[in-house]
């Protein structure tokens, strides 16, 4: 049940077990909080075992190739570490770089920490000790930490909202949090304890107003006082939240957009109830929301938060799950306003959606979120990242004419260190628990152990998604056991996305088919879950058919840039073409009203993915340029996270229907 009241609820000291499974450590925290609020307890990646055809790749390369991309860039090719060894020397070195990119040191550590779990690694681990050291010895003695204003100034620290102090602070204690997690060292820990104890001084302490330009530290001080105990950051992250929307913020930024809006703070965010400027900023915002009401009961902020939401996935997302159309505020635009060749949609911002849908549906139950959350996964923000694990999108368009590709590196290098750390923790994702049972988000391989009712039982599910939709989960209880298990029935099955904003052009609706012990499985559907109650003994088998076929998605007429065009859809991927593919062209031919695909699975192309196959009408023009003839011709699609991974080639996700889409 949500309180109603504002006022900070401090919960009693209920573990969630949330360290389970982690190595002994030198001191060790409080008893992680509970989050009274909350509808399902999370599952750490750290006590899943990933066995999956298509995510256990990725996760290898993370932990080799991006590490190594990450590591050469951030400590050899520019000036991010050497900074903070400058910092520490203090003798007025000159700073290198930007002033937000401490937060790339931070964030590379933490998907360190997170590979060390899963990928245990020596070098990988004197590496981040090496680091830790020098980022010790940077932090001033009253805690402030921050190479940028060290070296260029310390007279001229918390003067301005956009610098990104607080935004480092909270990247610094996310990862202190994973390192201690990881590794039982709290030297890194420690640092961040020290810096947010000195943030809460200067600010909640005095009471000194403060709105962040880049929220991240109200999340990461939520994560920090779970991890501790200490209602001291529970406090301070409310108290960030609510400085919003009462002309508090000042500095750059805000004089460049002469509008709050761009930073979420024109409006308290109890108040919101649309989504505004910068995507990035905008996720991170509302997952610190999500953490503070779960925690506090906080029923304006829920309710906020659930109207923004509708604004997201209703006027504002594209069909990828990727958010923020427009590249001049790396954010929104006017509703429905979703240009495909322009999309900005930052590979951040769609790790922000799968942080922020995780924890909505954490809170409140609804499979809905954990549908978003699955988009934006498998599509919006995987395309980030090359099959090779060394080379990145910034932006993830839509469509190209061929002058889109991949980079090794960024100069504001947000994003590879960002969906490292993500893929390399996905395990936290899949599993969550109840007061009745367990429950299971995602459909990738793998095994658990969990905690049901003070009982042990063991989890092991083996799935073909994204290819196919046959999932099996063994359930294994250490003894017979009453409990339900609740699968979620992805919303794909019979609507391309939630919000409305997107509709399949068929009307059939698909029914997914539940066994248990080969058997028709009862069961009910609540919130968006198959829920099977019963009472469970040692090897029962599980099995779930989630039909997939070749879906034809149509945008709502508002979309203009879409009106007249269909997507592929295939389970829960999207799918393009691109000329590597289709030497004739991706651009010059449309999707017959009677159009028939054919499925198959090539080993040998992407790493083995599912094309789609269809016979199109291409236009041809005549010589003297004069004349429009048609042909049939071939074309193959292939899925959209898989792109560009054989150069910068053409590509488009909307496909037209008809010549006229054709014409300039």
């Amino acid at each position: 049940m949500i309180a109603t009241q504002r006022s900070i609820l401090l919960p009693a000291a209920l573990s969630l077990g949330l360290l389970a499974g982690y190595p002994a450590v030198t001191q060790p925290p409080a008893a992680p909080m509970s989050t009274l609020y909350q509808r399902i307890r999370p599952v750490n990646f750290a006590d899943v075992v990933i066995t999956d055809g298509f995510w256990t790749p990725r996760i290898e390369s993370v932990a080799t190739a991006t590490l190594r991309a990450c590591i050469d860039y951030t400590e050899n090719r520019t000036g991010r570490i050497r900074n903070f060894e400058k910092a520490a020397r203090r003798r007025g070195e000159k700073h290198e770089g930007v002033y937000y990119d401490d937060s790339d040191v931070y964030k590379a550590l933490e998907a360190i920490a997170y590979c060390l779990r899963t990928h245990p690694d020596a070098a990988l681990r004197r590496k981040g000790d090496e680091w830790i050291a020098k980022i010790a010895a940077a932090q001033l003695p009253d805690g402030y930490l921050n190479t940028y204003y060290t070296l260029t100034g310390l007279q001229n620290r918390w003067t301005d909202m956009e610098k990104h102090e607080d935004y480092c602070a909270g990247h610094l204690i996310e990862a202190g949090v994973a390192w201690h997690e990881a590794t039982g060292d709290r030297k890194l820990l420690d640092v961040a304890i020290r810096f947010a104890d000195h943030i809460d001084s200067v600010f909640r302490g005095q009471n000194r107003h403060w709105v962040s330009g880049h929220e991240e530290i109200e999340l990461a001080l939520m994560r920090l006082y779970r991890h501790t105990g200490n209602e001291k950051y529970l406090r301070l992250a409310q108290w960030f939240l609510d400085q919003r929307g009462h002309g508090y913020g000042k500095g750059v930024i805000w004089d460049q957009w002469k509008d709050p809006d761009y930073c979420q703070d024109k409006t308290p965010v109890e108040d919101q109830d649309h989504i505004t400027g910068h995507a990035v900023r905008a996720m991170y915002l509302y997952s610190g929301m999500s953490d503070v009401a779960a925690t506090t009961g906080n029923a304006r902020y829920v309710a906020a938060m659930g109207r923004v939401w509708d604004d997201v996935v209703g006027r504002n997302m594209y069909i990828t799950g990727g958010i923020g159309a427009e590249a001049r505020n790396e954010g929104f635009g006017a509703p429905y306003d979703l240009p495909n060749e322009t999309a900005y949609c930052e590979t951040c911002a769609s790790v922000g959606m799968v942080l922020w849908n995780s924890r909505m549906n954490l809170l409140t139950g609804d499979a809905k979120y954990a549908d978003v959350l699955e988009r934006s996964l498998y599509n919006g923000a995987l395309d980030g990242l090359s099959l090779s694990g060394d080379h990145f999108f910034y932006g993830n368009p839509l469509a190209s004419k061929g002058e889109k590709g991949r980079k090794e590196w960024f100069g504001t290098a947000c994003c590879p260190s960002n969906i490292a750390r993500l893929v390399s923790s996905l395990g936290n994702y899949i599993y969550g628990t109840t007061d009745k049972g367990i429950l299971v988000n995602l459909y990738v391989g793998s095994r658990t152990e969990l905690r049901v009712k003070d009982r042990s039982v063991a989890v092991d599910m083996k799935s073909g998604y994204p290819w196919n939709g046959k999932v099996e989960l063994r359930i294994d209880p250490d003894r017979r056991q009453a409990f339900d298990l609740s699968l979620r029935l992805p919303g794909w099955l019979n609507v391309p996305a939630p919000g409305g904003l997107y509709r399949y052009v068929d009307t059939g609706t698909v029914a997914p088919v539940l066994l248990v012990n080969g058997r028709p499985a009862g069961y009910t559907v609540q919130n968006g879950y198959a829920v099977i109650s019963r009472t469970w003994k040692k090897g029962d088998l599980v099995t779930l058919d989630l039909p997939m076929s070749v879906r034809l998605v149509a945008a709502r007429p508002e979309v203009k840039q879409d009106s007249g065009r269909v997507a592929l859809q295939y389970g829960p991927l999207l799918y393009c073409v691109e000329t590597a593919d289709n030497a004739d062209g991706v651009w010059n031919f449309v999707v017959p009203r009677d159009v028939r695909c054919t499925v198959g699975f090539e080993p040998g192309l992407l790493g083995g993915v599912n094309t789609i196959r269809f016979n199109a009408v291409a236009a041809r023009v005549s010589a003297d340029g004069e004349s429009l003839s048609s042909a049939e011709r071939r074309v193959t699609a292939i899925p959209y996270c898989t792109w560009c991974n054989r150069g910068g080639d053409a590509m488009q996700v909307w496909l037209p229907r008809s010549f006229s889409q054709l014409l300039p």
